[in-house]
């Protein structure tokens, strides 16, 4: 607008700086090739810079900010991952569980896995000793054997081929061997649950949860 009209917006526009020939004259502008050399080194100043790659502009610590880690994730021979302690019935029912690091051996395991059992009765406090537990050669332990016949459970465990003393070996006991595949069928069905199979849970009390919730509903599909 005219400078004759003294206008509101003509009195804002006194205040903007013309070096950046956005609200200059005309004559201004096109003055001494000044659009000219503003566009060649506008030019030049893109020809010069980089092209942008994840490795070199944005470092490696905003895209993961801590180690790939979370609780009871230990070491093993495959890899990083959780060991699943459970123990079922003779159906194939989860009665107890226990989550750890895959880097101990089952073995050092086996009695904490055995106190996470409670059967309720109708009468009287849960049960928590089965009579007889049937494990493979991964508890194959004599101190273990020895442990569990003092309070009254029967370990059932075949003795590893290298063995030499085999004190506890009973052939008529191993003859409930056989029914083992129960479990690894039940360890099959848990497997069917992806959120199980590949932990994605930093968090061990969320993949409790998770794991608690399949074998619930394995129960359920089982009994009803």
């Amino acid at each position: 607008m005219g400078v004759a009209k003294r206008s509101g917006v003509e009195v804002f526009a006194r205040h903007v700086s013309v070096s950046g020939d956005l609200l200059a004259a005309v004559e201004t502008v096109g003055r001494a090739g000044c659009v000219a050399r503003r566009m060649a080194s506008a030019a030049g100043c893109a020809g010069r810079r980089r092209s942008a790659e994840v490795g070199r502009d944005v470092p490696g610590r905003k895209l993961r900010p801590g180690e790939k880690r979370g609780s009871a994730v230990g070491k093993t021979k495959r890899g990083k991952g959780t060991k699943w302690m459970v123990l079922v019935d003779g159906g194939g029912l989860p009665l107890g569980v226990r989550l750890e690091s895959a880097s101990p051996a089952e073995v050092t395991l086996a009695e904490a896995t055995l106190a996470e059992v409670k059967v309720p009765r109708p009468k009287g406090r849960p049960r928590t000793k089965p009579k007889r537990v049937i494990a493979d050669r991964a508890y194959d332990s004599d101190p273990l054997r020895e442990r569990l016949k003092k309070r009254g459970i029967d370990l059932i465990v075949p003795y590893r081929k290298n063995s030499k003393k085999r004190k506890h070996e009973d052939g008529r006991k191993l003859r409930r061997y056989k029914r083992r595949w129960i479990i690894e069928r039940s360890n099959a069905w848990l497997g069917q649950f992806r959120r199980l199979l590949v932990r994605h849970e930093h968090s061990l009390a969320t993949y409790r949860a998770f794991f608690y919730l399949a074998c619930l509903w394995i129960t359920l599909r089982r009994c009803l």
